[in-house]
């Protein structure tokens, strides 16, 4: 890895988005143009999905979210960078917070202020970023301003997650070259393990080789957080597995893109390492899904992995996954359940 170049994308992306901190709707185009190539490819979760060009990106997706938040702040809880496949990377999660003042996606504004958990990967060359892929917890914002649009989830639910417990999560500075391989190497060989799943035990998959047992899974609303290996296979990877539980499924050449993963390749820096996927086929609807009934279809993905590596272990990971295109996709519309709830609260006025 060109590690000079490496430290040079952070700042690129660690400038734009300390700038963006403090824009507005009538001075954001300026930051982003200069930051983002003009022919970027954007794609974002439901109902944004895919941006093409700098200025669809300012107007399908950065002034509406200003506009309703005018005040947004972004908070990291990871950001690293590196290079994969010969491509260079910028990764980070955490929380964009602002005052909900306008309504947001059909969202109705509350006036509170709101926390948005996002994942976001940049691609960037020459100085550019030149394809993003982001997710941010939409189910969230809707339970924020008052709407339950999937059951309670199974784990924790409410509040905001914990960034890294070491508190070094924010990797601004070149990192361990040694330690990087080492979080790749564990990151690889717990996917392996996954990939090992029989579709009936879950302990054919050895899950407790690769993370500490009192690690830390923080899922989007409608999954909800885990504290411990036992909470994550109770409340999210056993009822997960039920319904999807197909294994090393390929999608169609052209349909999917992998971030931070290919080949065998993970994102990592130092102890922290991040992946994802993209409209990437992972299994059959074989079973209910948060109370949706199965399809048998083929489904797709958008999914993204943050980890933090203690010794030989990973204790921490923070993963977005694009529930609303999940459910869309098993035939719910979860912004028809928000709307119908609006309509409720209308009636009883």
């Amino acid at each position: 890895m060109d590690t000079k170049l490496n430290q040079q994308n952070k700042e690129l992306v660690w400038n734009f988005w300390q700038k963006m901190n403090y824009a507005s709707v009538d001075t954001l185009g300026d930051i982003v143009k200069a930051k983002m190539h003009k022919d970027i490819q954007w794609f974002g979760p439901q109902p944004i999905n895919e941006l093409k060009g700098v200025d669809a990106v300012i107007e399908g997706y950065w002034k509406p979210l200003y506009r309703s938040f005018p005040d947004l702040k972004r908070k990291c809880d990871v950001f690293l960078g590196g290079d994969c496949c010969g491509e260079y990377w910028v990764s980070a999660c955490g929380y964009l917070t602002g005052t909900f003042v306008n309504d947001w996606l059909g969202i109705p504004a509350t006036g509170d202020m709101t926390n948005i958990h996002f994942g976001q990967h940049y691609r960037i060359e020459d100085g550019k970023i030149v394809e993003n892929f982001l997710i941010l917890d939409v189910i969230a914002v809707m339970r924020q301003a008052g709407f339950q649009v999937l059951p309670p989830a199974r784990g924790a639910e409410g509040g905001k997650f914990l960034p890294s417990m070491t508190g070094d999560g924010i990797l601004l500075t070149e990192q361990d070259q040694l330690e990087g391989r080492k979080t790749r190497q564990l990151v690889a060989a717990m996917i392996a393990g996954m990939m090992r799943f029989d579709g009936k035990n879950l302990r054919t998959m050895e899950m407790e080789h690769y993370w500490h047992p009192n690690f830390h899974w923080y899922g989007p609303a409608g999954i909800g957080s885990c504290y411990s290996l036992e909470e994550f296979q109770d409340f999210h990877q056993r009822p997960w597995l039920q319904a999807f539980p197909d294994r090393g499924l390929k999608s169609p050449a052209g349909t999917s893109r992998m971030i931070g993963i290919e080949n065998g390749e993970i994102l990592a820096e130092g102890k922290y390492a991040a992946l994802g996927i993209w409209d990437t086929a992972f299994s059959f609807s074989r079973g209910a899904f948060r109370g949706v009934p199965p399809t048998g279809k083929l489904m797709t993905i958008r999914d993204f992995d943050w980890y933090r590596r203690d010794g030989n272990s990973l204790a921490q990971n923070w993963v977005p996954i694009d529930l609303i295109d999940i459910v869309m996709q098993l035939g719910v519309n979860l912004f028809d359940r928000m709307n119908e709830q609006i309509e409720q609260r209308k009636s009883t006025k």
